[in-house]
């Protein structure tokens, strides 16, 4: 079941004119196209996962895809490459914190190495900011691990600021 929906309104995909300048005339005439993520997406997903060094089986992202409730707090859009191969993700939610206005969390974003810096990521980022929008949100908010150095710099160029570095913490259950 693909979803992507808000409440404030439905995720209307970019106009022309607002594609992202970064895209690449490779990946432009190689008919790159976003959408919303579907459960039979999952086995592509968990492969495009394990790249970053979060591995899962696909069993295992189609149970956490059933459970981002409630949809319209949630967006998972794909990247597809040519031939409707999956080539990235992002995973996009609406955060209701007491300390800030209404937001949107970048949860994950993963593009195929084969296919960095060819205008995915910068599509998928374009999809989730345009969902937000759509839901209210007036700022995007995403972390990114202190060694991935060259997104770093794909962030800053998508107009993201470094603006906080933090220590995570986790303890299981």
């Amino acid at each position: 079941m693909p979803f992507a929906s808000c409440e404030a309104a439905r995720f209307k995909p970019a106009s022309v004119e607002r594609q992202s300048k970064v895209m690449s005339s490779i990946e432009e005439r190689a008919g790159l196209k976003i959408r919303k993520a579907k459960r039979t997406d999952a086995a592509r997903i968990a492969e495009l996962s394990a790249e970053l060094g979060y591995p899962a089986t696909a069993k295992q992202v189609e149970a956490r895809f059933l459970r981002l409730l409630p949809r319209s707090k949630h967006a998972l859009f794909v990247a597809e490459g040519p031939g409707a191969e999956l080539v990235g993700w992002i995973h996009v939610s609406v955060a209701n914190l007491i300390e800030s206005d209404l937001r949107a969390e970048v949860n994950g974003l993963i593009v195929a190495e084969a296919h960095r810096s060819l205008g995915a990521g910068a599509k998928l980022l374009e999809a989730a900011e345009d969902w937000a929008r759509t839901c209210g949100c007036r700022t995007v908010n995403l972390r990114s691990n202190v060694i991935r150095e060259r997104a770093h710099k794909f962030y800053e160029r998508q107009g993201y600021e470094h603006y906080k570095t933090q220590k995570a913490f986790r303890k299981p259950l």
